[in-house]
């Protein structure tokens, strides 16, 4: 005779409800977050691809309306070339500034630029982040399955700002063409270096000076002046500044190392700090520097933050 069906308490389940209250909860990571317990490079990939998504959201949005696009895009052309127009009319009433050249000049110009326009383009929204927290919006992303900076940095991407590093790279061509440079390997080696590497510290500087809004929401234009400012500041040659602030961007914000110090290798220029060779070289060294440092101070600002308190 078959024996009566019983149903017993599944073993992963307690038994009574006084069992189901002793019993501690414990949360188990979502599936679709690798970047909670997978390795660096993983967590890595998983915030490129999060940011590219919803980077291509907000293309697949601009692109519907091609032609406000490419009117913009021009405007943005036109407008950041009014920079170096100012350099060139400088020229016109002299041959050299701080003994170096309108060809050289246009070279850290054009540098600069480059990088800033780069930094700009891929995560300059991040300067957004101090209206995300007083209107409670941060929370959202916080909730998503997806890095918060990845999101916050692909906020509102826009293709407009190709302008600028497109503007770049025309000044920067005319730049290399007019130059007298005795290239070696290491010189030419050295250009794609010092752009990757000056992108990649402007955008350090951009995650890094938005993390004080964490804590202070009015510090937008205290990063602008290390961004933007900075930038101009490298637009000219070191020997026009004084000493004490050109060793204040090689040892305090590393804005040296985007253009300053390789030009001066590129271009076979005497060091006004006379710092050894080696700095000339070392942009890879501040940039990885500058991403630990921006990291380090956006997880402390995420510790910090507490919600709108509404």
């Amino acid at each position: 005779m078959a024996e009566p069906f019983t149903t017993e308490p599944c073993a992963a389940e307690p038994a009574t409800a006084e069992q189901a209250a002793a019993e501690p909860f414990t949360a188990e990571p979502f599936a679709s977050e690798p970047f909670v317990s997978e390795p660096f490079l993983a967590r890595t990939s998983w915030a490129v691809r999060s940011w590219w998504l919803c980077a291509r959201m907000w293309m697949r949005s601009m692109m519907a309306y091609r032609a406000s696009f490419l009117l913009n895009l021009v405007a943005s052309l036109v407008t950041h070339s009014l920079d170096f127009v100012v350099l060139v009319i400088m020229f016109e009433h002299t041959d050299r500034l701080g003994g170096w050249s309108l060809p050289e000049i246009a070279f850290l110009y054009a540098t600069a630029t480059f990088s800033l326009g780069m930094a700009n383009l891929l995560v300059g929204s991040a300067d957004g982040l101090g209206v995300r927290i007083m209107s409670g919006s941060l929370d959202t992303m916080l909730i998503r399955p997806a890095p918060a900076l990845s999101q916050l940095c692909a906020e509102r991407f826009s293709l407009r700002r190709l302008g600028r590093p497109l503007q770049a790279l025309m000044v920067l061509a005319w730049s290399l063409a007019a130059l007298d440079v005795h290239w070696t390997w290491d010189r030419v080696l050295l250009v794609p270096v010092l752009l990757v590497c000056g992108s990649v510290i402007f955008g350090a500087i951009y995650v890094g000076g938005a993390t004080v809004q964490f804590w202070w929401g009015e510090s937008k234009e205290i990063q602008n002046s290390f961004t933007y400012g900075g930038a101009t500041l490298l637009h000219y040659p070191p020997t026009i500044f004084a000493k004490e602030l050109v060793a204040g961007v090689v040892f305090g914000v590393p804005l040296a190392f985007v253009n300053w110090l390789p030009s001066l290798r590129i271009l076979d220029r005497p060091d006004p700090l006379g710092l050894p060779t080696a700095f000339q070289y070392a942009s890879p060294v501040a940039a990885a520097l500058c991403v630990a440092a921006a990291g380090a101070a956006w997880r402390a600002g995420l510790r910090a933050y507490r919600g709108t308190g509404s």
